[in-house]
């Protein structure tokens, strides 16, 4: 585990490097833009997807630089979700990666508009994703615009913000973590793929495992939420609860919650199978998800 963690810590290093480069200064006018921008990208986030997208594209024997163009492509996508999930008029929280938001430090408006200009900075550095035998620029662009429209992640937050206050049943919340969580989680393991020139029968594996993995994923947060404390967790603890959302353990019960993030873990470690030895390093992943605190 702590040779796992070592090399985590690389690649967010890495990502975070590219992140960097690819992103408008702080200086670049108009400044508070782009400070905004900043202050919300380099808050310290675990780079999950990115980290998920650069083994992806080693697990079909691709190369990192190749891959860092879709792998910060899809942490400026979740860090614009971020931004907007934290609105007063959405989930309406003042926390996140432990410190204050960004409409907290830059006013509402401000955070609507940086939000928005990292959604479209993601565009432009994903297409400058090199062009493989079987993937071009095209096929990057429609892979992550599908991802982040009204069907998948904004989609998923409409559900969300609709089912406040509602008893859910576990088919509906699934329903929404398809598309609000594991739809971006997936698209980064199919994006790093694609860089990697992967096969049909690659991609798909990728597929299987990015979306049970992506709902194993939102199964623990939910457990999180309600066993971890605030300062643990670096965003507001039992916020699911204090707004009246259906959760998993609230639906299932906290030890079944438990068991359908061990069952979900399995079948993504299970689709991992055609891809052989190569993928061990996302079953690594897989598996320190599942154990995860924070």
């Amino acid at each position: 585990m702590s040779e796992l963690k070592t090399w985590l810590k690389s690649q967010q290093e890495i990502v975070d490097r590219a992140l960097d480069s690819l992103l408008p200064s702080e200086d670049t006018r108009p400044t508070t833009i782009h400070q905004a921008m900043r202050y919300s990208m380099f808050a310290g986030g675990k780079r999950l997807r990115p980290v998920l997208c650069l083994a992806a594209a080693e697990a079909c024997s691709g190369n990192i630089e190749a891959a860092l163009f879709p792998a910060s492509a899809v942490e400026v996508m979740h860090t614009y979700s971020l931004v907007h999930d934290d609105l007063p008029c959405m989930d309406d929280d003042d926390l996140r990666r432990g410190r204050p938001t960004a409409h907290v430090v830059y006013g509402e408006g401000i955070a609507v508009l940086a939000g928005d200009a990292l959604l479209t900075e993601a565009f432009t550095i994903v297409a400058q994703t090199p062009t493989t035998k079987r993937y071009n620029a095209r096929d990057y662009v429609l892979e992550l615009s599908q991802t982040g429209g009204s069907k998948k992640l904004i989609g998923g937050q409409v559900l969300d913000l609709e089912g406040e206050g509602k008893n859910l049943n576990q088919e509906q919340l699934v329903h929404i973590h398809e598309a609000k969580t594991a739809a971006l989680l997936c698209s980064s393991l199919r994006l790093g793929g694609m860089s990697a020139n992967c096969s049909a029968e690659q991609l798909q594996a990728l597929t299987d495992f990015g979306y049970n993995l992506g709902l194993a994923f939102q199964v623990i947060d939910d457990i999180l939420d309600v066993t971890q404390t605030t300062e643990q967790l670096g965003k507001t603890a039992g916020k699911d609860e204090s707004v009246d959302k259906s959760t998993y353990p609230a639906i299932l019960g906290l030890e079944e919650a438990k068991a359908e993030a061990v069952r979900l873990t399995q079948l993504a470690l299970d689709a991992l199978k055609p891809l052989g030895e190569q993928a061990t390093r996302l079953e690594q992943i897989a598996r320190y998800m599942l154990e995860r605190e924070y």
